[in-house]
């Protein structure tokens, strides 16, 4: 067994669970957990975040709670805690691309949106806990090309789900016309030619 994020694999869900892959000789790994701060917290960290409600229920599939769940993120944004790239609330779960900073772990990121989310739509909308399933899971995006696939992916979730026939159709995504989104970190290092092709097929 290994636990990333809260989540517990089975060893045999190891290998295609440990690496992801991005096309043309890149990966991107999945992190497992290290306990020394100067790890976790080093530079400016780009991750593609993804999370569940509880037992996977449609909790985020109304209007007011995905508005909800946007606004939670906006508010967060605002105070600086990440730059917000992209995103998609889905019905049961939702996808981040978010930059953290030397202050801040992703960790703690995860919390601060899962958390005050849970206590909002608790008083306004009259949800009862568990909201979200424990943890979540992270994949670290370090090149330009494993960032474009990632936007690819996120842009066509809703799609890939049938409840929209175009990305930009869905207005629980930034792939909707009107969000302000922060641009991709200048930092991401290039990845070998032709890697952006076909990365969104190859996500989890």
């Amino acid at each position: 067994m290994r636990f990333v994020s809260g989540y517990r694999f089975r060893d045999t869900d190891d290998a295609h669970k440990r690496k992801t892959p991005l096309g043309a000789g890149c990966w991107m790994s999945i992190p497992i957990r290290n306990a020394d701060r100067l790890h976790v917290i080093a530079s400016q960290r780009t991750f593609f975040v993804t999370s569940s409600t509880w037992g996977k229920r449609g909790l985020l599939q109304s209007a007011r709670a995905a508005e909800l769940l946007i606004d939670v993120l906006y508010h967060y944004r605002r105070q600086g805690k990440y730059l917000l790239h992209e995103f998609v609330i889905m019905p049961d779960h939702f996808h981040l691309l978010i930059t953290v900073g030397v202050e801040m772990t992703v960790e703690k990121a995860v919390q601060l949106i899962k958390g005050a989310f849970a206590f909002r739509a608790g008083r306004e909308l009259g949800f009862r806990a568990p909201v979200w399933q424990k943890g979540f899971s992270e994949i670290r995006v370090n090149e330009r090309a494993a960032y474009l696939g990632v936007r690819e992916y996120i842009h066509a979730n809703a799609v890939k789900a049938f409840l929209v026939t175009a990305g930009a159709d869905y207005p629980y995504s930034s792939a909707h016309s009107g969000f302000e989104l922060d641009p991709p970190p200048q930092r991401l290092k290039a990845c070998s030619e032709g890697a952006a092709s076909g990365i969104a097929k190859a996500m989890p």
